[in-house]
């Protein structure tokens, strides 16, 4: 019988904070997790092997999607804060894990915007998560 690493039952844990709002929630499904850095490349001459030098990161989307925000009004607060002309940029951390609650990888974040915020489809019918998904603007991870 073969087992596997992968559990089902997963889950991403996110805890983003800023000055004057927390958001702390878990999510089924995280993306954008990148980071992108532009070299220049120089070459001076007589040498064989150029250098790259630093230019700038570009900017990422953090994705969260299908989850639930534990923290009391957090999203109401970041878009009233981004209705009155305020961005507050949020740091703080991802974590993966699994259906036992033990940590498997973490990610930091640091200097996110919030960008896109979706609610979830309004049915009496069928339950629905509080967040379809929150998308953040931020430079990377590590």
């Amino acid at each position: 019988m073969l087992t596997s690493e992968f559990v089902s039952g997963s889950y991403f844990e996110v805890t983003l904070a800023g000055t004057g709002v927390v958001l702390t929630g878990r999510f089924t499904a995280v993306s954008g997790l990148n980071m992108e850095i532009e070299y220049e490349t120089y070459n001076e001459g007589g040498s064989n092997y150029p250098r790259f030098f630093f230019k700038e990161t570009r900017p990422q989307v953090l994705v969260l999607e299908q989850g639930v925000v534990t923290t009391a009004d957090a999203v109401s607060a970041l878009m009233g804060m981004c209705a009155s002309g305020m961005s507050v940029p949020l740091g703080g951390e991802v974590i993966l894990r699994d259906s036992f609650g033990t940590p498997q990888r973490s990610w930091t974040i640091v200097g996110a915007h919030l960008q896109r915020y979706i609610g979830p489809e309004l049915n009496s019918n069928q339950p629905a998560l509080a967040v379809s998904r929150i998308e953040f603007l931020y430079n990377g991870c590590y």
